[in-house]
């Protein structure tokens, strides 16, 4: 009797090694290898997406008019609100202070409600890309 608890030991033990060793054999070590200009392309996609330059889509517009009440706008903007980036942007003669970079028409519509309250002639647009000449 006391033989066949230390076989069932043994084996026992046997099986528990081989599962050690199988459960460590499943490490492994990944190497990446990447371009060194990957993380500035990253940060100026970044940027350029922040500053709606890259965007297909839709933006609400604070301000269209003359550069000393765009820069008032803008600050007063900045004051309340901080979810969405702000800018001016430039079109002869003219100042526009646009807001956010909206994917969709409905995160743009979410947007507009909270920005009335304190810009009551904001408005959303879909700013065109402009084309590079050939």
């Amino acid at each position: 009797m006391r033989l066949s608890h230390f076989h069932k030991l043994f084996i026992f033990s046997i099986l528990i090694c081989f599962t050690v060793n199988n459960i460590s054999a499943q490490q492994a070590t990944v190497t990446v290898n990447q371009d060194a200009q990957i993380p500035q392309l990253l940060e100026l996609k970044k940027s350029l997406e922040k500053e709606n330059k890259l965007s297909d889509g839709y933006t609400i517009q604070l301000y269209y008019g003359e550069l000393n009440r765009a820069n008032s706008v803008i600050r007063k903007y900045r004051n309340i609100y901080s979810a969405w980036p702000a800018s001016i942007e430039y079109e002869t003669p003219n100042y526009k202070v646009w807001v956010g970079n909206f994917s969709t028409r409905l995160e743009a519509d979410r947007a507009l409600i909270e920005i009335q309250r304190d810009f009551s002639s904001a408005f959303i647009l879909k700013p065109e890309r402009k084309k590079k000449s050939k």
